[in-house]
This record gives C-alpha cells, structure tokens and sequence, in this order.
C-alpha cells in the first residue's frame, strides 16, 4: 500500500475519533470543514474535472435546502425522502442550465455569468415565494439536542458531524472512482482540449451534462444537511453570490482537479476564518467583511506561491503517488 493510502486511512481513523474529544465549539468548527470539503469536491468534478466554470452553485444549495425542509415542514415527509427529491430538484435545474449553455455553444466567462444569472433570479423569486417564508425566512422545529433521532435529522451536533463526515467520504470515494474510470478520461479530455475531445469521437454535449447533473445532485445533499443543521433558511443568504464563492474557494486553494485539495483548502479557510473570528472577539473590535479580506488575501497568496493549490506543493514534497499522468494526486 502506498504512502498517500496509508496518510488517508490514518486521517480518516482520526476523523472518527476526534470529535469525542472536542467540545460544541470546535466540533461545529469541523462539521464545517466537511462540509465544505464535500460542496467543493461536488464543484470541482464539474470545473476541476470536467473544466465547466460555475459561479452559482449556491443555487443548487439552496433549492435542495427548500425542497427537502418544504416537504419536511408541509407534509411530514422524512428527510431522507425529501434528499431524493432535492437531487431530482437540482439535476432538472442542472439540465435546463447545461442544456441551454452547450446546445448554444456558450461556455468558459459566459458559461459562469449564465449559473450567476440563474442562482440570482431564484434568489429573487424565492425572496417572494410564501410557502416558504419568502424574505422572512423559512425555519424548522428545533428539537432538544441530546436527542440522535436520524430519521428526521433532528439532534445532538455529534450526529451531524459523523453525516458530513459520511458526506465528505462519499464525495471522496467518487471522484476518485470518477478518475480512474472512462466518464473521469472523458471528462479531464473536454477540460484540457474540448475539440481535440470532440475530434476523437468524444460526446462533448452528453458528458459536459453528466459532470453539471452529478455535481449538482451532490451540492444539493449539501443543502439538505444545510437545512437540518441550522434549521433556518433565507433566501439573500443561502443563496447569495457570497456563498457561491465560499465554495469554490476550497477547491481553488487546495488544488483544483485534485482528490484532497478541496478537502486540505476547506480545513485552511475555516480555520483561518474561525481564527480572526476569534480574535476580533478578543480584542472587542469589529471589521466589516473581515472574513472576505482574508479569504481575498488567502486567494492572493496561493495564487502567487503556490499556483496549483497547496495539496500539489505538499504532495510532490511528500513523495505521493500520482493517481495518473495529470495533476490528480492521490490523496
């Protein structure tokens, strides 16, 4: 077994345990690195796979949080019914968008402006959509949390922990079964030369759509959990722009197109925010947008040292195995 395994079953076996030892604090500080680990690994099949730049993908958040906490609310619908319809929710959106993008050629800057385009306009008709609170927002009955009720999602946050966990493994698993299948050839084919891809006989249309309806069925599992953790949805927040960029955040730091770039770049982000959270309130100042300032800074500087994310710099300094000829590690 080679070394990236062995660092990643020894990462996960801590994983497991850690949470014992951590208090509510720090332990919805780490349900916060997984999921982010799993909503970037979701948007970096699409963008780092695939090559397909989505800047509104907190759409697909957001329609998932609504259709399984709606169903939840209105008709007693168990979650992990509602998850079903969230993803078919996300994927049809998914279609709509992908099939006007591709079947009309649009793609790269303008491909990115028609996801902002369409995550803005839901925004807005949910802004004013009633069943679901419109701007007043929409919340759930919040439960006593020393309760493990994993029917309806409704309890203790070391229940949600070890969800985002399963999450942000499953997310792993796939994309790495995804690259070292056909669909995952195919895919990094249209990201690095889509008409030589197309040259070869490659169905440019058909697997440009699987890699947006896989990316958004998993970000729209993302909403689901988004939904039953905090309990409480409002449109200018779930689905705002700023909320977007959070996500692709990760991925951009870690290492686009990598296995545990997403997942190394959403540890860094929300520790770095977490940690000027912190000291603002030690220090009783306030600093408007000082976590987006420190995200831009975080941005810059992996952009000028390390241009293919931290995860690449650390695996070639480590020694880990390549999963193949690209620039997709093993870890």
């Amino acid at each position: 077994m080679d070394r990236s395994r062995v660092a990643l079953l020894v990462l996960l076996a801590v994983l497991l345990v850690v949470p014992l030892a951590l208090d509510r604090y720090l332990l919805s500080v780490m349900i916060l690195i997984l999921y982010f680990a799993f909503v970037g690994q979701a948007w970096n099949i699409m963008m780092g796979f695939c090559g397909q730049l989505s800047l509104g993908h907190a759409l697909y958040v957001g329609l998932g949080a609504y259709t399984a906490a709606a169903l939840y609310q209105h008709f007693g619908v168990i979650p992990w019914v509602g998850m079903l319809a969230a993803v078919a929710v996300c994927v049809a959106a998914a279609s709509i968008i992908g099939w006007l993008a591709f079947r009309f050629g649009i793609g790269g800057t303008y491909f990115a402006l028609l996801t902002i385009a369409f995550a803005e306009f839901t925004r807005i008709g949910f802004d004013h959509f009633g069943w679901v609170g419109a701007s007043g927002g929409f919340f759930l009955k919040v439960v006593q949390q020393d309760r493990f009720d994993l029917v309806n999602l409704r309890g203790h946050p070391l229940m949600f922990y070890y969800l985002a966990l399963g999450l942000a493994v499953a997310a792993f698993l796939l994309s790495a079964w995804l690259l070292r299948g056909r669909l995952g050839f195919y895919f990094r084919a249209i990201r690095d030369n889509e008409e030589a891809a197309r040259a070869a006989g490659v169905d440019t249309f058909r697997y440009k759509m699987y890699a947006v309806q896989i990316s958004a069925g998993m970000t729209a599992l993302a909403g689901v959990f988004f939904a039953f953790y905090y309990n409480n949805l409002f449109p200018e927040q779930i689905f705002n722009m700023g909320r977007s960029i959070e996500i692709i955040l990760a991925p951009i730091i870690g290492g686009v197109g990598t296995l545990f770039g997403p997942v190394l770049g959403a540890a860094v982000l929300t520790a770095l925010s977490e940690g000027i959270n912190e000291l603002l309130d030690l220090s009783g100042q306030e600093i408007p947008g000082a976590k987006h300032i420190l995200y831009g800074i975080a941005l810059g500087l992996s952009i000028m040292f390390m241009p293919n994310g931290i995860w690449p710099a650390i695996a070639s300094r480590l020694g880990f195995r390549r999963q193949d000829g690209d620039d997709d590690d093993a870890g």
